[in-house]
């Protein structure tokens, strides 16, 4: 457990001891110091429980761990093993291009002003349409993706823009007039995860059919 959560509980426990406390023992509230209490334990401890838990759980919301947990994205989770240097999800993953630890949330967020705003109202989204059972047979986003996720961190980059084939429409994938998806096609191969080679630390295993 991290030190936030640890603070977040202590914090619960002391509220928890100073409401009781005045509950049981009203002469408290009496006086000056009585009040402080009150005020504490009725406005500054819930204020300082609610903004910390808030920001705990929206930073726990951006896990690769947290994504995963769905049961519908475990195949999206396997994906991200695949050993081959065309699925991109898997290289991105495996060779630390994005933080192992948030790389859907590195990919599936704008990288806009209010990306992390959007994301955060989708993925309340998600959550009341996956306890509510009324998942789609099939996943899919929201919009086409947009070549400003894949530029965020390749723009600039000296691998990336003298690349043979990136070189010469550097301005149109800047523009989204050709998308990076037209030459990076495979992504998380959810149909075609059966039998594929799979990529461990303890070396590669492949996947029955």
């Amino acid at each position: 457990m991290t030190l936030q959560p640890l603070l977040l509980a202590a914090f619960i426990v002391v509220d928890i001891v100073l409401v009781v406390a005045i509950r049981l023992r009203p002469q408290i509230r009496a006086g000056t110091r009585g009040k402080v209490v009150v005020f504490l334990a009725l406005f500054v401890l819930p204020v300082i429980l609610f903004s910390g838990s808030t920001a705990h759980h929206l930073e726990r919301a951006t896990s690769t761990e947290f994504c995963l947990s769905c049961h519908v994205m475990e195949p999206y989770g396997r994906s991200l093993n695949i050993d081959s240097v065309e699925h991109l999800p898997a290289v991105h993953v495996q060779n630390h291009l994005v933080p192992p630890e948030h790389a859907c949330y590195s990919c599936h967020t704008s990288y806009t002003m209010f990306g992390d705003l959007r994301a955060k109202l989708r993925g309340i989204r998600h959550v009341y349409v996956n306890y509510l059972g009324i998942i789609p047979d099939r996943l899919s986003l929201y919009e086409p993706f947009r070549n400003a996720e894949c530029l965020g961190c390749h723009a600039s980059a000296r691998s990336f823009e003298e690349n043979m084939f990136h070189s010469g429409i550097l301005a149109e994938l800047e523009r989204d007039e050709t998308s990076c998806l037209v030459c990076h096609t495979a992504a998380h191969a959810i149909d075609e995860l059966d039998g594929l080679p799979m990529w461990s630390r303890d070396g590669l295993t492949v996947e029955a059919p």
